[in-house]
């Protein structure tokens, strides 16, 4: 073929590519169909610790929280990974491993109570035989792996409880990594046990999280990790200047060079600069308003003042086209294959952004991201597609080390 004609065939096909995502986004239709017969998995959402809280039967309609089974349906979801989450506080006092068990007892138990809706998974086969039955797959990723306790038998323990990627830290280090929200650096990254516990993950076939550790730590877990490994729910730094809870563009790339995938956070305050912005204003705020009147962190008037400054000063919520920017900007400096959805759904608060408020806006992306010209099969890969190849991969190779998948399903 001739420069000509391969010319007239990349402008042809540009042309038919465009015309085909104007004609799909002016039809919603077109977007629900392509969200309901696709594999969505979202890699974080904290339902275990909302129904720990606050007792609710997610099988049917809620009045709180971002899900529930008609709002996942209506969305499409298929397989949220449900955060069995560890606040640092718990895991500082002893309690990590006890409310680890005790948030799988409350998934299992939504699986029995609702047979014919949701259904446990802990491999890629029982994702793709649960959606072919259409029920929702509640896979489980651990938030922090306190419950670890320095301890591979809790590894062990943990993978046939389900548990298929670990949160290696949260908001303060602990005994595997420092973590991006403390300036209190123990580790220095990884600890000692914590370069040891990230190959031990791989030839288990749990997948290796790096959402919430410091930058010192992520490098290291690339440089340990065997399999690639995940960013279950942040998003890009590139957009929120300084805010190390995100990544770099250089550890995005890094990331996808060792074939991972970054899942990207529906927070506004992950999403938005002038969310990151509002937020240390008010934090100015109270720190002026609480030491002027002498008022302790948890005192009636304290949470008062927040209220009257929200109301005075409204939040800066982040829209669905910012949220497309992050995805964008994964494609932009690495390839498609590297980007997929962790909304963070009921673990964000009232902070998700304008089109993408619970877990039945998932048609809404669709119809961002064909706006924006990606095609089908890309969309796909967004969807579900890119973090089932990770984790079909890490299946593999922990295979290969003598253990194979343990499904739920046998």
């Amino acid at each position: 073929m001739n420069s000509a004609s391969t010319w007239f065939l990349t402008i042809t096909l540009t042309l038919a590519t465009s015309m085909q995502a104007a004609y799909a986004a002016e039809d919603p239709s077109y977007a629900t169909r392509i969200a309901r017969t696709s594999l969505i998995i979202d890699t974080h959402v904290d339902v275990p610790f909302r129904l720990y809280r606050n007792p609710a039967d997610v099988g049917s309609f809620t009045e709180d929280g971002d899900f529930d089974y008609p709002r996942a349906t209506a969305g499409g979801l298929d397989a949220p990974f449900m955060s069995i989450f560890i606040p640092a506080s718990v895991d500082d006092a002893g309690g990590a491993y006890d409310l680890a068990n005790e948030l799988i007892d409350l998934m299992q138990a939504l699986a029995e109570q609702h047979p014919r809706k949701f259904a446990l998974a802990s491999c890629v086969r029982d994702i793709e035989s649960n959606f072919a039955k259409q029920l929702i797959s509640l896979p489980l990723g651990m938030e922090n792996g306190g419950p670890i306790s320095s301890n591979f038998k809790n590894l062990e323990h943990f993978y046939k409880r389900g548990i298929r990627y670990i949160t290696l830290a949260h908001s303060k280090p602990n005994h595997i990594s420092d973590s991006s929200y403390d300036r209190n650096r123990q580790w220095n990254g990884l600890s000692p046990f914590g370069r040891k516990l990230v190959p031990e993950m791989n030839k288990r076939g749990v997948m290796v999280d790096v959402s919430h550790i410091s930058d010192e730590a992520f490098w290291q877990v690339i440089e340990v990790s065997q399999t690639p490994v995940i960013a279950s729910h942040s998003s890009l730094r590139h957009f929120t200047e300084g805010f190390e809870r995100n990544m770099s563009d250089a550890m995005v790339v890094a990331l996808a060079q060792a074939g991972g995938v970054v899942q990207i956070n529906f927070g506004s305050n992950f999403i938005s600069q002038a969310t990151q912005d509002y937020g240390r204003a008010r934090t100015e705020a109270l720190v002026k308003h609480t030491e002027s009147n002498h008022l302790a962190n948890d005192d009636p008037a304290t949470r008062s003042f927040l209220t009257t400054y929200r109301e005075a000063h409204p939040y800066p919520y982040a829209t669905l086209d910012q949220v497309l920017d992050h995805i964008d900007r994964v494609v932009e400096i690495t390839s498609i294959d590297a980007v997929g959805i962790g909304s963070d759904y009921d673990g964000v608060g009232d902070s998700l952004p304008v089109g993408l408020k619970n877990v039945s806006s998932y048609p809404n992306l669709v119809v961002g991201l064909l706006e924006r010209g990606y095609s089908e099969e890309d969309i796909r890969k967004v969807l579900g597609g890119n973090l089932l190849r990770v984790w079909r991969t890490v299946e593999e190779f922990a295979e290969q080390h003598g253990n194979p998948p343990l499904c739920s399903q046998s």
